[in-house]
């Protein structure tokens, strides 16, 4: 697909940039170390997929995550997505100290809501929450994040061009698990208590 939507747009990221290890609890559930500076890896805009896909070579696993779009070196606009992962294939890198875009790259491995603009919201008070068959496995406040969303931006553009419609992924707070074929994710995101954007996938 490559693309994303952004009120009645359709637009084409260059690329997905990511950020690992935001939220303390994730760090500790996947017995990583908390790092000593932000960890980056990026995603291609192959990656980006309208369909949540359970296999690719291997199970895989969901990561939801609080996600913007860059439109003139700031942030524009806000969707929920999920990071999709081959856990076995990226543990399997790590332990042999290799990178592991091969297990976070590949394609389909990227899926996002709509975009709503940022105008009115205040940054620091949204939240992810993500619905598996009826049941929460994920919460996760901008308040709990290592690297907050502002951060992220300023820390990027010490080092790399964010192009216009490039994506930002904030990193995900504990409860990933593994991607069932039939089951039925909904995502959202919040403001407060209010509810901004509310998307389901049904994964195949």
């Amino acid at each position: 697909m490559t693309s994303v939507r952004y009120g009645e747009q359709q637009l084409y990221p260059s690329k997905v940039v990511c950020v690992g290890r935001n939220y303390v609890e994730h760090i500790h559930e996947l017995g990583n170390a908390i790092p000593d500076e932000m960890v980056v890896f990026n995603k291609p805009s192959t990656s980006i997929a309208s369909q949540l896909n359970a296999f690719s070579q291997e199970p895989l696993h969901y990561e939801a995550e609080i996600c913007f779009l860059v439109q003139n070196n700031r942030l524009s606009a806000v969707a929920t997505g999920l990071d999709l992962t081959k856990r076995g294939l990226q543990s399997e890198l790590k332990s042999k100290g290799l990178p592991w875009e091969r297990a976070k790259a590949f394609d389909g491995s990227a899926v996002f809501s709509r975009f709503l603009s940022l105008d009115s919201m205040d940054v620091n008070n949204l939240q992810i929450e993500l619905f598996i068959n009826c049941v929460r496995v994920q919460c996760g406040h901008v308040s709990q994040m290592l690297y907050p969303p502002l951060t992220i931006l300023s820390e990027l553009q010490t080092y790399t061009t964010l192009q216009d419609n490039d994506i930002i992924m904030t990193g995900t707070p504990s409860g990933v698990g593994v991607v069932h074929s039939g089951d039925v994710f909904l995502l959202r995101l919040k403001e407060g208590e209010k509810t901004l954007i509310e998307t389901e996938w049904v994964a195949v």
